[in-house]
């Protein structure tokens, strides 16, 4: 797996849509894998104070030097998420996506994972990318593009701040 937009493009991902520009109806709804680009050339510039909702009285920033120690340098994919069916089966890629967007932008969480894109100070120029799975897919598909991020670059994409695993895995003790 390649962590570019040509490598996301040849395992299935589509859409690409900027953050700043994302129309939530053009993204499919079932469920899936999604995942946050940077553009050629992006460099990170951290705001001091996250523009995401705040959660059960939460504050979603994180420090200068957390979000420092979490960048990934020459990596393109920032964030690697699912979307699942939900406990009612409403759920799924365009509802997610949207709560994440929603997110960043001060409203009520649906999506605390992966606050740390809403502290770059260029988020809209950031692009989603979906890939449609089986929601029976979606734990060992997340775990399995984690694993080989963090094989690829020591460490997970930098808005991941827990690495995905299979129940199977974790019982296994890896």
């Amino acid at each position: 797996m390649q962590f570019t937009r040509k490598g996301l493009k040849a395992e299935g991902f589509a859409g690409f849509r900027l953050v700043r520009d994302l129309e939530a109806m053009r993204i499919p709804q079932g469920t899936g894998l999604f995942a946050i680009v940077a553009p050629d050339g992006f460099q990170p510039r951290f705001l001091p104070k996250s523009t995401a909702g705040v959660f059960k009285k939460k504050d979603p920033s994180l420090t200068a030097a957390a979000l420092a120690a979490e960048w990934v340098d020459a990596a393109v994919v920032l964030y690697v998420g699912k979307a699942g069916p939900g406990s009612k089966g409403n759920r799924g890629l365009r509802r997610q996506i949207q709560e994440f967007v929603d997110f960043g932008q001060g409203k009520p969480p649906g999506h605390w994972d992966g606050r740390p894109i809403w502290q770059l100070s260029d988020a809209g120029s950031l692009a989603i990318a979906w890939k449609e799975l089986p929601a029976e897919q979606l734990n060992e598909a997340e775990a399995v593009y984690h694993a080989a991020f963090v094989e690829e670059f020591g460490r997970l994409p930098f808005a991941n701040l827990v690495q995905a695993r299979t129940k199977a895995r974790t019982k296994a003790g890896t």
